[in-house]
């Protein structure tokens, strides 16, 4: 019999889609995929329902065999659509679970992307005639292989075993009638016997962190106390939680450290000497390695009337972390550097990023500089890079330099205001002149920052000011490292863009629905530019509802990411973007200092060929690190301000709105920025439904409204500090308009509810 065709929907006016002839038999899972990949404009199983006649009693064999390719990792559900999953790369990194079975070996990627679905599982081949033998627990680098079919039987014969993560698995201990047990912290994973040889000095309740071992002929896991880390309240244990749960390597194994301590200063050989030229360095004033460094001058030139001359000087990174070395695969395996609260997972050891690499005041330090020649209107002329080693004349932080340009210059800023600060802030200006006319994205949203006491527990939560030092940074920044990606570009070397998309079109429709229920005017074309989200806030602005407006117009954003092919940013309003000023803590920036190395013949340990075509690979590995290192840090704060707020249980608290969805309201809490949850259950005496293109939950009787940005006061129910979650009740009135449309007719659930969502009983 033969199959139904393949056809692809006509272009109508309505939503109307093609449709085969209703089928007699199920489609293959090659034609399934074949479908996926030849019409982006599916968008769910009704669609592809479609597309293959699927009617009647052939429904629910159908939908089997979807769940069945997504289960198995083939095909993916994402908010745009169903599609196929991303392929596995010939060589990739995987990791074979613990309790796999030692005779049929399986494993997983040990980076994947989860919003390309459930990571595929590989069958990992062996036999006697083979090179390398894994076991259980085992991270292996190997070669893959796919099949021949379309549907991917993924299999894989190990290359290499590689260093297993240097985290160790993370649990509450509980004492019981049998002896200890570990309550793991995440929650896929399962409890472990722990002899008692092996607490060490744990006690029920402690948070430990664990290795695991198989013993017996069953395999059976269990748990050995590695170190006790103590109150799961405190921040070191709470930073562990994230570092565990994310796979984020914090121990440098020996051979790391030993390279870092044999590394050598490096000499005036193959430099320009730039010693006395007055850089100095502007930063937070705890920060402990500094890895830029600024100068600024008038230019001289007659035909540059106005103008200045700008150098940015950035750490030599490059010239102590070789390719192929141990610290260069550590460096990779990373890919950056993690910020928490009161600790930092490094990059590279201390001895690299807060020694040889910090340019301290007073010492001489190897750097990679670009000197940029900008134009009265500060616009950039021309620009070249240099290697050279320099010495730091002053060590300043962003309150202090910003104290003395106002007038208030302390023992250290007063000498150099004159020869140093004021022409620093000369160029800023004509830069930031350029900045505005160029029109990036203004979205500018208060970070909090986490104080701790000396116990590790939170003290306050502060707003930093924003600082023209600060921003005069940022600016001669981005301008080395748009100097960067062009001159890559003019030397058609191959490089690492750091990119930002523009909005997907559903996104900007979602945003467009959003806007006109504020009634606030957006042009229809999918051809935005940065500016237009300006006009967006500035409308926001004066209707008083910027809040709304910029929780939207951030959410309608694509996430910027690494990648060898150029997107532009769009965010920066910048047609060529790179990142070249923090070779200390991404391996994106050291990447970019290799390549201007090799493009301008400054050294021998540039990018190699080998490295120049795993630049896709980089790429998709440094960005799900960067992802990986945000989710910790926010997860981290998520815990310390669960804890700081499990005392204040019943409290009141003002608030707004941070998300809408079905199953209830996100509430963000205007003093700390803790987010909670309120269900929807939970919300008044009527029976509210969601409006996505309002972002909000409207009660179907009474007509009144909760919506992303509205200001409300809870009251704080629950706090679970391990979870990261808090709970509460909202005590505010919303906002009346129409009742719902949505369901009209339909039979409504029954639910009765007291003052602000207290059930009756």
């Amino acid at each position: 019999m033969a199959k139904p065709p393949i056809k692809k929907p006509r272009n109508t006016s309505g939503p109307r889609r093609a449709t085969s002839p209703r089928a007699t038999e199920l489609p293959t899972r090659e034609q399934l995929l074949e479908a996926l990949a030849q019409q982006s404009d599916i968008k769910g199983k009704r669609d592809l329902a479609k597309v293959f006649g699927i009617r009647g009693d052939m429904r629910r064999p159908f939908k089997a065999m979807l769940a069945e390719l997504e289960g198995e990792g083939i095909i993916t559900r994402t908010r745009k659509a169903l599609r196929r999953t991303a392929a596995l790369p010939h060589v990739t990194v995987l990791d074979i679970p613990v309790d796999a079975d030692p005779d049929d070996l399986h494993a997983y990627p040990a980076q994947w992307n989860e919003e390309e679905g459930d990571k595929p599982r590989v069958t990992v081949l062996g036999g006697r005639d083979a090179r390398v033998v894994p076991a259980p627990g085992d991270r292996i680098l190997a070669r893959i292989d796919a099949g021949e079919g379309d549907v991917p039987v993924y299999t894989a014969k190990a290359m290499k075993i590689l260093d297993k993560p240097r985290r160790g698995q993370i649990g509450i201990v509980r004492m019981d009638d049998d002896g200890a047990r570990l309550i793991p912290v995440d929650r896929k994973q399962k409890e472990m016997r722990i002899p008692l040889g092996d607490l060490l000095d744990a006690r029920d309740g402690d948070l430990v962190e664990v290795e695991v071992k198989l013993s017996g002929r069953l395999m059976i896991p269990r748990a050995k106390v590695t170190s006790v880390i103590g109150n799961p309240a405190s921040e070191g244990a709470v930073s562990l939680i994230a570092i565990h749960n994310l796979e984020i390597p914090y121990h440098f194994p020996a051979s790391v450290i030993r390279e870092a301590e044999e590394a050598k200063e490096a000499t005036l050989k193959g430099r320009e000497d730039w010693r006395d030229l007055p850089l100095v360095t502007i930063d937070p004033p705890d920060a402990k390695d500094h890895d830029d460094a600024v100068h600024a001058a008038p230019d001289e030139d007659p035909a540059n009337p106005g103008g200045h001359v700008v150098t940015v000087a950035i750490a030599d990174v490059a010239a102590y972390i070789r390719p192929g070395t141990a610290l260069d695969r550590e460096a990779y395996l990373r890919g950056n550097s993690v910020y928490f609260p009161d600790r930092v997972v490094p990059m590279l050891p201390e001895r690299i990023s807060n020694e040889l690499c910090s340019l301290k005041q007073g010492e001489p330090r190897a750097a990679l500089a670009v000197r940029m020649v900008m134009g009265a209107d500060g616009k950039k002329l021309r620009h070249s890079f240099h290697r050279i080693l320099m010495r730091s004349a002053a060590k300043l932080s962003y309150g202090q330099a910003q104290a003395a340009i106002d007038g208030n210059a302390d023992d250290q800023t007063g000498p150099l205001l004159d020869t140093i600060l004021r022409p620093l802030w000369a160029a800023y200006d004509a830069m930031a002149s350029a900045r505005d006319k160029r029109g990036p994205l203004d979205l500018d949203l208060p970070e909090r920052k986490i104080v701790l006491d000396d116990k590790g527990l939170v003290k306050d939560i502060r707003i930093p000011e924003r600082l023209d030092a600060h921003r005069l940074i940022e600016e001669m920044m981005i301008a080395a490292n748009v100097a960067a990606a062009e001159t890559l570009e003019e030397k058609h070397t191959p490089l690492l863009y750091r990119v930002h998309d523009v909005p997907s079109s559903e996104k900007l429709e979602a945003l467009r629905d959003f806007l006109g229920s504020l009634d606030i005017s957006v042009k229809k074309s999918d051809a935005v530019r940065a500016s237009d989200f300006n006009g967006i806030l500035t409308q926001a602005r004066k209707a008083g509802n910027v809040e709304q407006v910029s929780e939207m117009v951030l959410r309608s954003q694509a996430q910027a990411v690494y990648d060898n092919e150029n997107l532009g940013h769009f965010g920066l309003n910048l047609d060529r973007y790179a990142h070249f000023t923090s070779p200390i803590r991404r391996y994106a920036d050291l990447i970019v200092h290799r390549a201007l190395i090799a493009a301008l013949g400054l050294g021998a340990d540039g990018l190699s060929e080998n490295e120049a075509l795993r630049l896709p690979g980089i790429a998709q590995h440094i960005s799900a690190t960067e992802r990986r290192a945000m989710l910790a840090e926010r997860e981290t704060a998520d815990r310390l301000l669960a804890q700081f707020l499990a005392a204040q249980i019943g409290a009141r608290f003002e608030g707004r709105i941070s998300g809408v969805t079905r199953s209830g309201l996100f509430v963000r809490l205007l003093e700390t920025g803790a987010d909670g949850f309120i269900p929807a259950s939970t919300l008044g005496e009527d029976y509210y439904r969601y409006t996505e293109d309002q972002q909000a939950m409207i009660g179907d009787r009474t007509g009144e409204k909760f919506a992303l940005g509205d200001r409300v006061t809870v009251r704080l129910l629950e706090a679970a500090p391990v979870a990261g979650a808090l709970r509460f009740e909202l005590l505010s009135e919303g906002t009346r308009g129409n009742p719902s449309s949505g369901r009209r007719g339909q039979k409504r659930p029954s639910r009765s509810y007291g003052p602000r969502g207290r059930k009756k009983r």
